[in-house]
């Protein structure tokens, strides 16, 4: 196995990829979001490419225009449709034995892949997906859902160390209330950012796989305008948004691996 960089062309712009090497004729492209490159948060994506290619799947990582060692503009995901569609064909080009492509995205970038309905992907590995009608990398405050504050909420009451802090009133009450007030509210009903992502999930003809981190507030947001019971959900219990700890590394990689093998 081995790890090649190189480029390719998107729309006449050059874009930045690597691929690990591997055997396999199922292959892994890694679609990434918001402003943040190949590498992934703290490496991560680099790390699960190295560990699904040593299974036998080769995998291709790229930086999407405007982003990283790229060339051109960073549109946002919603126009990232091009980037995706150019990073496949330079997957099957550099790995021509591979028959399948799964790709794996992570908060916009499963949002983008959903919204240009998998073409020409045999499955997709979609990872707390971006529901917020707004960027993910500019809203830095999002209106958080009733779900999401409950799920939040009763997080901090299951643990010794709140329960201290209040008692020893190191708890800012009057933001604990206003925490409590609006998690009864109702929440508010689908934007259109969530109606097109089903509607192009609806569409894509594939294997879906929708992995939730059980402390992302992302994820949070999701599972309130989503199908609970939604059967190709998976929860890693107390994971964060980029899975940083190793158990939930783990439990991620297996959950990718599982989606490749089916």
């Amino acid at each position: 196995m081995s790890r090649l960089q190189f480029d390719f062309g998107c729309r006449g712009l050059k874009l930045a990829g690597s691929l690990d090497t591997a055997p396999g004729v199922t292959g892994l492209l890694i679609v990434n979001g918001g402003n943040e490159i190949r590498s992934g948060a703290f490496s991560g994506q680099s790390q699960l490419a190295a560990s699904i290619a040593k299974k036998g799947f080769p995998v291709l990582r790229f930086d999407r225009r405007g982003t990283g060692d790229s060339e051109g503009e960073n549109r946002g995901f919603r126009k990232s449709a091009g980037d995706i569609e150019a990073a496949l064909e330079a997957l099957r080009a550099m790995a021509p034995q591979v028959e399948r492509v799964f790709a794996f995205g992570n908060c916009d970038a499963a949002s983008a892949l959903m919204l240009m309905e998998g073409r020409g992907f045999e499955g997709l590995i979609l990872s707390n997906p971006w529901t917020i009608d707004e960027p993910a990398e500019k809203s830095a405050e999002p209106q958080h859902s009733r779900d999401a504050i409950r799920s939040r909420y009763a997080s901090k009451l299951r643990d010794p160390r709140e329960i201290a802090r209040l008692l020893k009133g190191g708890v800012n009450l009057r933001r604990l209330a206003q925490g409590v007030v609006a998690s009864m509210r109702t929440s508010p009903p689908p934007g259109g950012l969530a109606q097109d992502m089903r509607a192009g999930l609806e569409a894509f003809g594939g294997s879906a796989h929708i992995l939730l981190a059980g402390a992302d507030r992302t994820a949070q947001m999701f599972e309130s305008v989503w199908d609970k019971g939604d059967a190709r959900i998976k929860r890693c219990a107390g994971a964060g948004h980029a899975y940083v700890e190793p158990e939930h590394r783990e439990w991620l990689e297996k959950q990718v691996l599982t989606a490749l093998r089916s």
